[in-house]
């Protein structure tokens, strides 16, 4: 698949995610109207519909501001001014030369950097689209990763920009989060109305059509939030074999992100700066969850990463590959 087809297949991913959630919305507002509610008019379907697409917008807009400051990112020209250690300064240094080169070879407009005030080696990209995107490190990376192995962790993160999967991973991220509340507020308008549903069909059909939406409806509030996480995870997982891939294109040297990989997999620590809402943003899971590092039916279901082992198989691969050629 071209860049051209990834970034096709991206936009037509993000419409459907939120086609997909709209009629979810639809689908939990229209059965307060009609159970809990019970009063002809379509208000709850409304709010859930306008509440929906308001998250939706939101996340476009100002998805990224609210993820860098959940990690407290610090932009790297601030980074810079106030380092007081050369080290220091070498290395911020040579962060804003590596994101510069990248987008260079990716051919997009070069993206804010950011560095976040955390030990464990990490990283992720976020934003709208490659015209207002930004990268953020965590200070542990620029530690222990030498140039090579930096250009392989921002060529991965390029390629998440390039392939337009930063605009995705928001969109699904905050609609999950809307797909939560409004579950949580039906079963509350539920306990609200004491337990009860009232009935809107009339006669046979019309009794078994609204018998068979109440089915829909009250299966949508219990297992939605469960099917949006996993739809979350399942998006993530395939995001990050194709942005290995894009980064070992951008760098011409699929080792490099193998052996970061390998070195970010070895400091077993968590990153406590990155929160649970957006660890399937980061190069390597930053919740340190063990599921992460196993194969299997139930690792494809619940991990927000591949396992680390097979990623590196496959840019080794690569690698022998292009020798071979």
């Amino acid at each position: 698949m071209n860049l051209l087809e990834q970034q096709a297949a991206n936009r037509r991913r993000t419409w459907l995610v939120m086609a997909l959630f709209i009629a979810f919305f639809a689908i939990v507002g229209a059965g307060v109207d009609l159970f809990v509610l019970g009063d002809g008019q379509f208000i709850a379907t409304i709010l859930a519909l306008a509440f929906g697409g308001g998250r939706a917008w939101w996340s476009l807009r100002f998805g990224d501001r609210a993820v860098l400051g959940s990690a407290d990112a610090q932009p790297l020209e601030e980074c810079l001014r106030q380092a007081t250690d050369e080290d220091a300064r070498l290395r911020y240094r040579q962060l804003q030369n590596v994101v510069e080169e990248m987008a260079i070879a990716a051919g997009v407009p070069t993206p804010k950097a950011y560095v976040i005030p955390d030990d464990d080696p990490n990283a992720f990209a976020t934003g709208p689209d490659p015209a207002h995107a930004s990268i953020a490190v965590t200070d542990g990376l620029l530690r222990t990763l030498n140039r090579d192995e930096l250009q392989g962790v921002v060529g991965h993160e390029m390629g998440h920009i390039r392939n337009l999967d930063i605009r995705l991973m928001m969109v699904v991220a905050a609609l999950v989060g809307a797909i939560l509340l409004l579950a949580d507020w039906s079963s509350r308008a539920m306990r609200f109305g004491g337990g009860r549903v009232r009935g809107r069909g009339r006669g046979k059909d019309g009794g078994a059509i609204g018998l068979v939406f109440l089915a829909v409806w009250l299966v949508a509030i219990v297992l939605a939030p469960l099917i949006g996480q996993l739809l979350a995870l399942a998006v993530s997982r395939r995001r990050e074999f194709q942005a290995d891939a894009t980064g070992a294109e951008l760098t011409r040297n699929p080792m490099s992100l193998a052996n970061a990989l390998e070195k970010i997999e070895d400091a077993v620590a968590p990153t406590p700066t990155i929160k649970r809402g957006t660890a399937h943003l980061c190069i390597a899971d930053p919740l340190g969850k063990p599921i992460n590092r196993s194969e299997g039916f139930w690792a494809s279901l619940w991990a927000t990463h591949p396992p680390m082992a097979q990623r590196i198989a496959a840019l080794k691969e690569m690698a022998l590959t292009e020798v071979r050629s």
